[in-house]
């Protein structure tokens, strides 16, 4: 079973799927294994095999590259749970279809200003289709991977469409409808969250409170919801037959485990039965067969036949974070209360819980990428307790008493009251505390912390366990390694449709530009800010705004609330928020950071927008990099004139590589060996344009397209090739081009 397992979950590290005469031959050489005993290696090969057989089928069913960017008229089933936001809907499509074309199975669609769709209504709808694909930064959320794991083949958004045919069989989405509509003193989405598994309800702020105080798992269906559901059925039935209230003729043993087992199943169902609800569901089943038997199975088995039932089940669940928080947390209680001489007292089985968790998942989400809280021991001790028995509670019984006048709406005021007072105490702890987003951690030094967690874990009385201390805190205090004096580490972001670059000198950081906005996504908040904190950045010495256009400027503020801003400059101050406090960019203004020079520079005939774009010329040991934001060729002529119009090494593609700039004139002149293009995939302005692409290959430019590689990482100064994210290969992402 161990084998298996391994088998399984190698899929998640492979760079490349094997091809298909490998994918035959690995089940028939496990096949003739058995014979010979070698079941260890014979499983591995089978667990590996069925993943592949998965993956490979998931692939297949992705959007045809000769369909990316185009508008089809497709019938399709609402599937899941529509989710609402501020500006449309977002829903899947099931049983897609259209004419002469073959489609993926699932797409993933936006509706903007669409109308009000339920789950299992038909539509045919005119949608801009997309092949799967996301933003990649360094140690970023991973978007591809999230959609493979879900199966989705395409992604698109919305043009027109109409309704076909009514919802049939959505059950699930009457019941949050009707949640919704209930009054819950202002938390219908917390309860029908709790309910449903659907926190599409939820505000970002209730989020970022959740994150901060690591309390997410309460408000998503997890499996303590469901142990804690068919616990109170057992202890019911049991009940009853203690006090001869169950019918003699019905074994009562039986009875409680079947049931209880069934309640687990339903309220699986109606959560939509994720990787945390499969996980549970099977454990539970397990506990439960041993106690019908009275076959002691311990931890470790039921965990594992867990972990592999999952995995056949889905075996890209293995590509989600949410699957390795899952186990790892069962796993960790196992460590910690397995080999214990003596019982707890209550206080410490109560306390200790909170704190082994938070020591044990701290490797684990380190290595994910996720935000440590560090509230989160004390936030769970009261959280826990008063989701479990309280709020589930009553949400549960006043979900399932809703036919009656006035009993399931009383029960869901007062489910939602109790959530409010338990969201006003942490929004009071996340204030004080925030979520912690660590910096980038060496492999070597992620061992060292995951081994020191393992020995904190085990019992007292174990040789050298208190050195876990120091270990563990080797990732948090991590040992830096500092940019070379004269030199300076440049990263493009991946912010899509917009521009982020940060430049960190050995004591200083500046950012160029701050991610685009659009509405409530702020990638400012969402990608850049992270970013920097990833990098050990806790405060700008200089935030430059090249200009005030929305998709240079729009995540500023979110980044200026998010950290300590020495300075703010910007092409366009009076464009931009007043409460950034923006000074305007002045030509011929230079400085020195670390043996690194800056210079900046605006065309001073410029009235507004893209033209007074600020430019900044960076050199380190005789390496060049021109920042030129999205000036046009009037400006680019102006700059001829200037000491910045000198050979360069790295240029910024003017304007997204539009073809109102980069000038044949300016491109001679600046000569750049490499270019950094920042732009969406796809995006509706045709960035970079093709006469543009064929003057950079005319010069013998290499260009680096952040829509292809996602982020790029060079050391300006070293004169060395940049490091892209896409260049670490996994199965799941398109190859570079």
């Amino acid at each position: 079973m161990f084998a298996l397992a391994l088998g399984l979950l190698a899929l998640r590290f492979l760079p490349a799927l094997p091809s298909i005469g490998w994918l035959i031959a690995m089940p028939v050489v496990a096949l003739m294994l058995l014979p010979f005993r070698t079941y260890p290696l014979a499983f591995f090969l089978l667990g590996l095999s069925w993943a592949c057989f998965s993956a490979q089928s998931a692939l297949n069913d992705r959007l045809k590259p000769a369909l990316d960017g185009q508008t089809r008229w497709v019938e399709g089933r609402v599937t899941g749970l529509p989710q609402r936001t501020g500006d449309g809907v977002r829903f899947e499509l099931t049983d897609s279809r259209s004419r002469k074309t073959h489609l993926p199975e699932r797409i993933r669609v936006f509706w903007r200003g669409g109308p009000e769709v339920r789950s299992g209504e038909r539509w045919r709808l005119a949608i801009a289709l997309k092949r799967p694909f996301g933003l990649l930064n360094f140690h970023g959320f991973d978007q591809e991977a999230w959609l493979l794991a879900q199966r989705i083949g395409a992604t698109g958004s919305v043009k027109d469409g109409e309704r076909l045919a009514p919802a049939r069989n959505a059950w699930r989405d009457s019941v949050r409808q009707r949640l919704m509509a209930v009054d819950a003193r202002g938390r219908e989405a917390g309860v029908a969250a709790l309910v449903l598994g659907d926190g599409s309800g939820l505000a970002a702020e209730d989020w970022q409170v959740l994150q901060d105080t690591g309390t997410v798992h309460l408000l998503v269906i997890s499996g303590q919801h469901i142990g804690l559901l068919a616990g109170l059925v057992y202890g019911l039935v049991a009940g009853l037959a203690r006090y001869g209230c169950w019918p003699r003729a019905w074994p009562w043993l039986p009875w409680a485990c079947g049931l209880a087992f069934a309640a687990a199943l339903a309220y699986g169902l109606l959560a939509g039965f994720g990787v945390p609800v499969q996980r549970a569901c099977v454990m539970v089943g397990l506990v439960l067969l041993w106690r019908l038997r009275f076959r002691h199975l311990g931890i470790w088995w039921p965990l594992l036949l867990a972990l592999n039932g999952v995995l056949m089940l889905e075996p890209l669940a293995s590509l989600q974070p949410g699957f390795w928080l899952s186990f790892a947390a069962v796993a960790v209680l196992g460590l910690a209360f397995g080999g214990r001489l003596g019982p707890w007292r209550l206080w410490q089985a109560w306390t200790r819980p909170q704190w082994m968790i938070a020591i044990g998942l701290f490797p684990v989400l380190l290595v994910l990428g996720l935000p440590i809280s560090l509230s989160a021991p004390l936030a769970n001790l009261v959280a826990v307790p008063w989701i479990s028995l309280v709020v589930l509670p009553l949400a549960l019984l006043g979900t399932v008493l809703l036919p009656l006048p006035f009993v399931g709406e009383g029960l869901l005021w007062l489910a939602g009251g109790a959530l409010d007072g338990l969201f006003i105490g942490l929004a009071w702890l996340a204030g004080l505390v925030p979520a912690w987003v660590p910096t980038e951690v060496a492999p070597v030094y992620w061992c060292i912390s995951l081994l020191g967690a393992v020995l904190l874990l085990l019992p007292k009385g174990v040789p050298f366990r208190l050195l876990g201390w120091p270990m563990l805190l080797l990732a948090v205090f991590p040992p830096r390694t500092l940019v070379p004096h004269g030199q300076v580490e440049v990263v493009q972001l991946d912010v899509g449709q917009g521009q982020a670059l940060i430049l960190r000198t050995r004591h200083h950081t500046l950012l160029y530009d701050a991610g685009p906005r659009s509405g409530a996504f702020d990638l400012g908040a969402r990608v850049v800010l992270p970013s920097l904190r990833k990098l050990g950045v806790g405060t700008l010495d200089m935030m430059l705004l090249s200009h005030a256009d929305a998709d240079h400027a729009g995540g500023a503020v979110a980044i200026a609330n998010g950290m300590p801003i020495t300075r703010v400059v910007g092409g366009e101050t009076e464009r931009l928020p007043t409460v950034l406090g923006t000074q305007p960019c002045v030509s011929g203004e230079q400085w020195r950071w670390d043996g690194v020079s800056f210079e900046l520079w605006q065309w001073a005939d410029a009235v507004a927008g893209n033209p007074k774009s600020c430019v900044l010329l960076v050199q380190a040991n005789g390496e060049r990099l021109l920042l030129t934001g999205d000036i046009d060729r009037a400006a680019e002529q102006a700059l001829l004139s200037t000491p910045l119009a000198v050979p360069t090494d790295w240029l910024q593609a003017p304007h997204h590589g539009s073809r109102s700039s980069s000038s044949w004139a300016f491109l001679q002149r600046l000569t750049p060996k490499s270019v950094l293009i920042s732009r969406g995939r796809g995006n509706a302005f045709g960035h970079p344009h093709q006469q543009v692409l064929e003057r950079y290959r005319a010069l013998g430019s290499r260009v680096y397209d952040s829509a292809e590689q996602g982020a790029v990482r060079l050391r300006l100064g070293a004169f060395a090739p940049p490091v892209v994210a896409r260049s670490q290969r996994r199965f799941w992402r398109e190859r570079l081009p």
